[in-house]
């Protein structure tokens, strides 16, 4: 299947995501402190739409074998932390705020950090990633890297995750407009990363995250 056609409009909203990131660390250096081999964010609980899945599995792909290897044996830790997550979260699906706080404060480690602290596939991570020292706004609430220095009580600029979401889930429902055996509405999706690099591109497309 070709989905190139969905390449330039993907890497828009990457773009848009960098350039926010890059002023709000110039307007306020001293609150930004993302630095080389910090990878905080690289332990934070989070899942990929369908486009953004895709497309980190056609890099991961070009990656050597070696490389692949040592991912894989993360990948496996990391879904058997998930596992124990999604335990912890089924015994409090009635209480939204108590699941919230739980996913937030959970660290489990992202399958391409690799031993020196860095992502093997930094110039192809996901928009999550890109702009998590900043502060972001999520269901209209905001969310700031516990490590940055931005102060409570004071006015910044956000960035609105949720109108990302709904572009990456807009993209993700016309990838699935050419796949028969898939509900459109499975674009609402999200997938781990662990489960991304275990998973052959034409079978996250076809077959869904089962």
């Amino acid at each position: 299947m070709d989905f190139t056609y969905l390449y330039e409009p993907y890497e828009d909203l990457v773009k848009k995501a960098d350039e926010v990131f890059a002023e709000v660390k110039k307007q306020y250096p001293e609150c930004v402190t993302c630095q080389p081999h910090c990878a905080d964010c690289c332990h934070a609980v989070f899942g990929l739409f369908l486009i953004e899945a895709v497309f980190l599995r056609v890099f991961f792909d070009r990656l050597d074998d070696t490389e692949k290897e040592e991912v894989l044996s993360r990948a496996k830790l990391a879904e058997q932390q998930m596992e124990q997550l999604n335990k912890k979260l089924n015994l409090l699906k009635d209480d939204n705020e108590k699941m919230t706080y739980l996913m937030a404060s959970e660290k489990i480690r992202c399958p391409l950090l690799n031993d020196s602290n860095e992502c093997i596939l930094y110039a192809h991570r996901p928009i999550t990633c890109r702009v998590y020292g900043i502060p972001v706004a999520i269901q209209e609430k905001a969310h700031i890297c516990p490590k940055a220095q931005f102060q409570k009580g004071q006015d910044y600029p956000f960035f609105n995750l949720d109108i990302v979401y709904r572009e990456l889930y807009s993209l993700s429902k016309e990838l699935l407009k050419k796949v028969e055996s898939r509900d459109i509405n499975d674009a609402s999706l999200l997938v781990s990363v662990a489960h991304v690099v275990k998973t052959p591109v034409d079978r996250l497309i076809n077959e869904g995250f089962a």
